[in-house]
């Protein structure tokens, strides 16, 4: 940079999976600059549903002097079109690339994409820096060799030492800059664990942000509200004292909206742990729990470090509390696991009842231990980003197209929330639950409806047909079952199909609501408004079967019952409106 010259500008830039996310790896590098050099640094997010033509525009218009890109398997795809089409528009700017995605073949990118000046390999904050100082540095002396960190066209530099955690400034003193998108926040690097298929495996030491930090940043997000704070970190229970520390500090400090998100391991929690998570507001916390698979050939294989039996245990600990939102990951694909054995993995899974089952599939990455024995598992995986599998020596591709159409069903009828008690009760008419929902692809299939995806509103009747093909005797049942789960979730506007003709109850339902705006037996928290009003804000739905209790089971006929769904007092955990059995 000269002197009189215009401030020297590089742009980091970030294609995100979705507009709600941030790449937090961008304003760590900024924070980590320091203020003198932040007047050098621009940040630019977009999207990977953003048109290419459209992201080139944006940087043109922004005309940077150098730009860094954060590189993952989810935008690798069009960053390639991004940097082979840069230099016409802006020739001889300086373009970086970091991230997992270019870090372990950093000398074949170079290759490849000789209009890339080079990459930064590793952690990137202290090698970022040293990289703006080099482009900021007035005299031009400086050698760009003695910045460690870097792989260039003439081969790497020094590796990088590893960061204290702590040295890195705090990214959030502006919030403005993450409205509506979800805020992430390390607490830890590093995981003790060594699964093959994880990245997180290849960085040995576990460093910790010092706790006295922690909970001033913490308390920066509770002041202010924030709706979500995800914790990046990869096994934040690997170290008791941190863990409890936090979890004791948000519990303490809550301010009723703040909701935390953690990664953890389930089978090394302790019983405190426990007993803190049970103590805790409903939707304080929320817990993401890896359990892979429940093969133990296959989990020795990974390197997989879990006692299977205790984490059931404890999953069922953390679920007596009704306050801890549950969320278990499988991944399919992984050696030793063929399709029954998947199914077995998946049965185990399901039971925990967790409220969100998540079917992955194995993606090969690079640097990984899978990536290295790849050969040896007979593990074929796509070219392209996102690396995944297509079959393994134990799994046929035919077979991985039918678990995720199984994935499919899982995450529209599961994973929404909407048809709980539902499924609870279809599920016994089959050998197992994944039985039901290989039955529910099979059926899927045959309507077309992974074509032509059905509406929400439609998905319900769809699976009133599925139940009508299996257990035809109890179609009545499965009308109100489908009506109770459908509101449940909300006050619908008009009324499906299959749900009962509400002519013949009217003027009991009138009376009651009329009877309510007197004496607010039911519906307190409503005052000031009246029968009409509260009839519109609520409902009120006539079943003959007890398909109002949480059991299932209880499914005889009975006398006409009345529910009451208030849709001001919902289950933080799931969402759905509390709901009263009346008198009418």
């Amino acid at each position: 940079e000269k002197e009189g010259s215009q401030t020297m500008q590089i742009l980091l830039t970030a294609l995100n999976a979705k507009y709600i996310h941030s790449n937090p790896a961008l304003y760590s590098l900024r924070r980590y600059a320091g203020e003198a050099l932040q007047s050098h640094i621009g940040i630019a997010e977009y999207t990977i549903n953003n048109k290419t033509e459209d992201i080139l525009a944006d940087i043109y218009r922004r005309k940077p002097d150098a730009i860094a890109f954060s590189c993952y398997i989810w935008n690798w795809d069009i960053l390639q079109d991004l940097i082979t089409e840069l230099p016409k528009l802006l020739p001889g700017i300086p373009i970086w690339l970091g991230g997992p995605e270019v870090s372990y073949d950093a000398s074949e990118i170079l290759k490849a994409y000789p209009m890339v000046t080079g990459i930064m390999v590793g952690e990137g904050e202290a090698t970022f820096r040293e990289l703006l100082q080099y482009y900021t540095d007035r005299e031009g002396d400086a050698d760009i060799h003695q910045i460690s960190g870097l792989v260039l066209p003439d081969g790497p530099t020094a590796e990088r030492e590893l960061t204290s955690l702590t040295d890195i400034p705090f990214l959030y003193s502006n919030l403005e800059e993450f409205a509506n998108r979800i805020i992430y926040y390390e607490s830890s690097r590093g995981c003790p664990y060594r699964c093959s298929y994880c990245l997180s495996s290849i960085d040995k030491k576990v460093r910790l942000r010092d706790i006295d930090v922690v909970k001033r940043e913490l308390q920066f997000f509770l002041d202010n509200s924030v709706p979500q704070v995800k914790f990046v970190d990869r096994t934040f229970n690997c170290n008791h004292e941190h863990a409890i520390a936090i979890w004791q500090y948000i519990h303490e400090h809550d301010n009723g909206v703040t909701n935390f998100h953690f990664e953890i391991s389930a089978d090394i929690i302790n019983p405190e742990e426990i007993s803190l998570l049970n103590r805790m507001r409903p939707g304080l916390v929320q817990l993401e729990i890896g359990v892979q698979s429940a093969n133990p050939v296959t989990l020795k294989e990974i390197n997989r470090v879990m006692n299977l039996e205790r984490l059931k245990k404890i999953v069922a600990a953390i679920h007596a509390g009704q306050n801890v939102h549950q969320h278990l990951d499988l991944i399919a694909g992984l050696p030793y696991e063929d399709y029954e054995s998947f199914a077995e993995s998946f049965n185990c899974v399901y039971a925990m009842s967790p409220q969100q089952l998540q079917l992955g599939f194995l993606k090969v990455l690079k640097g990984s231990l899978m990536h290295e024995k790849a050969a040896e598992y007979g593990l074929i995986y796509t070219q392209k980003p996102p690396y995944e599998v297509l079959y393994t020596k134990w799994l046929t591709y035919g077979e991985v197209i039918r678990l995720k159409k199984i994935e499919e069903m899982v995450e529209l009828y599961y994973n929404s929330g909407q048809f709980i008690h539902t499924l609870a009760y279809l599920e016994k008419q089959f050998s197992t639950p994944f039985a039901m929902f290989e039955a529910l692809a099979a059926f899927y299939g045959d309507r077309g409806y992974f074509v032509n995806s059905p509406s929400r509103a439609y998905r319900y009747q769809a699976l009133l047909d599925f139940a009508g093909e299996y257990d035809a005797e109890r179609q009545m049942l499965y009308r109100e079952l489908l009506t109770f789960d459908m509101y449940l979730r909300e006050n619908m506007k008009s009324r499906p199909g299959f749900a009962k003709d509400m002519s013949r109850y009217k003027e009991e339902i009138r009376e009651f609501y009329r009877r309510e705006e007197k004496e607010r037996r039911y519906l307190p928290h409503y005052e000031g408004y009246d029968a009409r009003q509260l009839a519109r804000m609520t409902h009120v739905e006539p079943f003959a079967y007890a398909v109002w209790e949480r059991d299932a089971g209880h499914t005889k006929m009975g006398n006409q019952k009345y529910i009451l769904f208030d849709y001001r007092q919902r289950n933080p955990i799931n969402g759905e409106a509390k709901t009263v059995c009346i008198d009418v």
